[in-house]
């Protein structure tokens, strides 16, 4: 049969196959000869080892689509990033930090801003400046149904990956989109947790025919990628684009101090917002203090 790993730990794979039940499955021992991790999204092959107990064995892994790192996910369509219009109050540069971790990886982002119902007029301001940037944004509340059936439609037949500071609403937005979230949730993690794993991990809930959402810690944090260099920041920032290698110094400029500066003349003319461009800066940084540790 084929299937899709939802779930991997110690060892264990669950894998949600055709037949419509979660097999608990150890990976062929050629997998690690051919140094090739299965992954949380994986769609692959299985055999069935004990129909009655649901154990199986994962036999092959089928072409991946993409691939992440941090979290390790396969397979992934999007982003959702959640963040509330008020309580807690959405800083913009928290929201860049987590627009340019999916940035870096290529991953599309819907921005997502819940509870409109308690502070519109914040929620349109976030709008504005991202939509002008290029992103998709979505206001939503789940306490009167605006938005929820726009971003259904996104999430159909999709692998989403959700993130977001805690306290947004996100388990009340979903359980809103697709009634009985939390409650998939717990009787999956029940079934493949067996009491004996605590630790949580990525994982993959099955909410509607070919859609899934995975909801992982690794994705809530806000720590920018491993490899993300002061050199690459700067693609991150989609409305850095049109002024990249037009500076005085050329690709070398990182738009800081540098006189002549592309990126920093369109600020003061109001092409790119002064707000993002501090995001800018203080990821910067940030980098800059990562690199200067690893040295040491």
């Amino acid at each position: 049969m084929t299937g899709k790993i939802i779930k991997g730990i110690g060892g264990f794979y669950y894998v949600a196959a055709e037949d419509g039940k979660v097999y608990e499955c150890k990976a062929r021992g050629a997998f690690r000869k051919e140094k090739l991790r299965p992954l949380v999204g994986d769609d692959c092959e299985l055999s069935v080892l004990d129909a009655e107990a649901c154990l199986g064995s994962v036999d092959r892994i089928l072409a991946r689509r993409n691939e992440l790192i941090r979290p390790a996910v396969a397979n992934t369509d999007q982003a959702i990033v959640i963040f509330a219009a008020s309580k807690p109050e959405p800083g913009e540069r928290l929201i860049d930090r987590y627009l340019v971790g999916m940035s870096y990886v290529d991953m599309p982002v819907i921005l997502v801003i819940n509870k409109v119902d308690a502070e519109r007029k914040r929620a349109e301001e976030l709008r504005e400046l991202y939509e002008q940037v290029g992103y998709r944004v979505l206001l939503t509340s789940a306490k009167t149904g605006e938005g929820v059936d726009g971003l259904s439609s996104l999430l159909e037949g999709k692998t989403s990956v959700l993130s977001g500071p805690s306290g947004v609403g996100k388990s009340s937005l979903m359980n809103a989109v697709f009634p009985g979230f939390e409650a998939k949730t717990g009787s999956i993690s029940e079934k493949i947790g067996r009491g004996r794993h605590t630790t949580r991990h990525s994982e993959l809930i099955r909410v509607a025919k070919a859609t899934y959402l995975c909801d992982t810690p690794g994705f809530s944090s806000v720590e920018l990628p491993e490899r993300m260099t002061e050199e690459t920041l700067e693609l991150c920032f989609p409305e850095f684009s049109e002024y990249m290698g037009t500076c005085r110094f050329g690709t070398s400029c990182r738009h800081m101090a540098e006189p002549d500066c592309s990126v920093k003349r369109a600020v003061e003319e109001g092409h790119i917002k002064k707000s993002r461009y501090e995001s800018y800066l203080g990821l910067q940084e940030i980098l800059r203090s990562r690199r200067k540790s690893e040295w040491n």
